[in-house]
């Protein structure tokens, strides 16, 4: 019988398919080595998925809704659209999923620091949230462009507690921040842990991230049959 997608990518070397993998410093390869094990034992935990269940219900707001478009159908003139309403999920945006997810995740491995990058500064304020939940210290490192752009997240992850690095090098913009995080993820990789906020970087982040997003479409499944009886004909994102 064949394996499921889930169950068969990735590899056991992060690989899906010819893409994947953990092109790192050395020094930080042992700590990607421990959390990729600790997350296959907690991914199986039920303390872990009943815990993460219960914040996803009481704290987030899942399951979010399905909603039919109507004048947005009408206009299409044939094609029926349902949005699924991540913009309803806490913080306003699908990155609470994982943000939380990860959190939980350093809570259990001991970690005492959440570190991330953020350009549009979603992720940042869904990490400075799950930072702030389990009384976790943050530290967002943003690109100085995307502050002055995007200042009203930048107010919103102080007020959560975070620190906010400004990037001052390169383009002072997204690619720089993550260089940046790295940077001070090096200096103290035992007691804090990159979340990162994309199905990239090193294994087993791109996993993790798709394995948490998963309950966007878990859920849109259940609550397409529920209202249509069917299974959409297309689905994007």
């Amino acid at each position: 019988m064949q394996k499921r997608y889930l169950e068969s990518f990735p590899d056991a070397n992060g690989y899906f398919g010819k893409f994947g993998g953990s092109f790192i410093p050395p020094e930080l390869q042992e700590q990607m080595d421990m959390i990729a094990r600790e997350y296959q034992r907690l991914s199986k935990s039920f303390d872990f998925i009943n815990e993460l269940k219960l914040i996803r219900k009481h704290y987030q707001g899942r399951p979010t809704p399905i909603h039919f478009a109507r004048r947005l159908t009408e206009r299409c003139e044939g094609a029926a659209i349902y949005l699924k309403r991540e913009d309803l999920n806490h913080t306003g945006a699908h990155k609470l999923n994982h943000c939380m997810a990860e959190a939980l995740l350093a809570k259990h491995l001991g970690k005492k620091k959440l570190i991330a990058e953020t350009g549009a500064g979603q992720h940042g304020v869904a990490l400075a949230t799950a930072a702030a939940y389990f009384g976790m210290e943050c530290e967002i490192h943003m690109g100085e462009v995307d502050i002055i752009k995007e200042r009203p997240n930048v107010t919103r992850m102080r007020l959560l507690g975070a620190k906010v690095v400004p990037v001052g090098f390169g383009a002072r913009t997204l690619k720089e921040a993550v260089d940046s995080a790295f940077g001070s993820y090096l200096q103290d990789p035992i007691n804090s842990i990159y979340a990162i906020g994309s199905v990239v970087g090193p294994h087993p982040f791109p996993k993790m991230v798709r394995d948490f997003q998963s309950i966007v479409g878990f859920e849109a499944k259940e609550q397409f049959a529920e209202m249509t009886g069917g299974l959409p004909d297309h689905c994007v994102a």
